[in-house]
């Protein structure tokens, strides 16, 4: 019967073939992924295809020793920790704090004893167990730090974040930008009339029509506050903001928000600006290409709502 592979592929490290040979089929039989490297340039050439968590490494090798590998490897720059065993003929207490302090984790003296060595590398994935996991609740609170609650696009502190970064890149590439920001007509009455669930079901539904509408990775969308909401579209000329602005404003206008049976229409107003290339980015330019969307989408709204309004920064 085949054993499962365990998702933490192993990097041994050994110039002798024999000891290589009999590491690779003990782990393999265990159920790890095997790979195997020369010495300890051998091994960071395999570091530059492939990430290996967990190196199992002799200490006395040619052209690189085990110490000089563990420096290596504690000196790249690397998204995920990589715990390193250190097979030692040396036993005494100096040479295994040096070992230690080179950056190894543990260290296992030859011949090595299988059982002890499965005992080590139990300890070593309770440890890469514990890291993934602490990356992926830090990684959930920085999503939900920059997301909005109610639609699940972004927040307005990423806005504060990321729109001068936006407008920087364009200055620096000479490439054109373009700021739409966007709100419900009469988002009030929805609330009075329906609900306020069913305004924010309207809420939620109006930004998932957008983000279905712009450009995966490129474009993003924010919710400013209320019932506005802010597009940013990098590599956007006017033409191209007024032809999306458009086609957003004529599929709000033709879609139906269902909420308990009950059926509710909108229509929404959009105020953009463009340009084309930014002489300066100075730190006032992002108030001001905030007002200058804000400014349009007003006149939008003082000419009858439901229209697109817009022009050059």
């Amino acid at each position: 019967m085949k054993l499962p592979m365990i998702n933490f592929p192993i990097l041994v490290v050994d110039d002798n073939p024999i000891i290589k040979k009999m590491m690779n089929i003990s782990l393999t039989k265990a159920g790890y992924e095997v790979s195997s490297a020369e010495n300890g340039r051998d091994a960071l050439r395999k570091f530059d295809k492939k990430f290996y968590p967990i190196v199992i490494t002799d200490w006395m090798m040619p052209e690189m020793d085990g110490l000089e590998l563990c420096r290596a490897i504690r000196n790249l720059s690397l998204d995920s920790y990589v715990f390193i065993i250190l097979l030692t003929a040396k036993d005494a207490k100096d040479d295994i704090i040096k070992g230690l302090e080179a950056g190894a984790d543990d260290y296992l003296t030859k011949p090595v004893n299988h059982p002890e060595l499965m005992a080590r590398l139990n300890t070593g994935i309770r440890i890469l167990e514990l890291e993934r996991s602490l990356k992926k609740a830090n990684n959930e609170i920085m999503i939900l730090s920059i997301t909005d609650y109610l639609t699940g696009c972004y927040n307005r502190g990423y806005i504060g974040e990321n729109l001068s970064k936006e407008i920087r890149r364009a200055e620096r590439y000479k490439h054109p930008l373009s700021l739409v920001i966007c709100d419900i007509d009469h988002f009030k009455n929805v609330n009075d009339t329906c609900g306020h669930l069913a305004g924010d079901h309207v809420l939620y539904r109006f930004a998932g029509l957008i983000n279905k509408s712009i450009r995966i990775h490129v474009d993003w969308l924010a919710r400013y506050g209320g019932e506005e909401f802010m597009i940013v579209l990098p590599e956007t000329d006017m033409k191209g903001a007024i032809t999306l602005c458009e086609k957003l404003r004529s599929i709000i206008e033709n879609s139906v928000f269902t909420y308990n049976e009950t059926n509710i229409k909108i229509t929404s107003s959009f105020g953009f600006t463009s340009f084309d290339l930014v002489e300066s980015c100075n730190d006032k330019i992002v108030d001001e290409i905030i007002n200058r969307a804000d400014t349009y989408l007003y006149q939008a709204k003082q000419e009858g709502r439901n229209c697109v309004r817009g022009g050059p920064f």
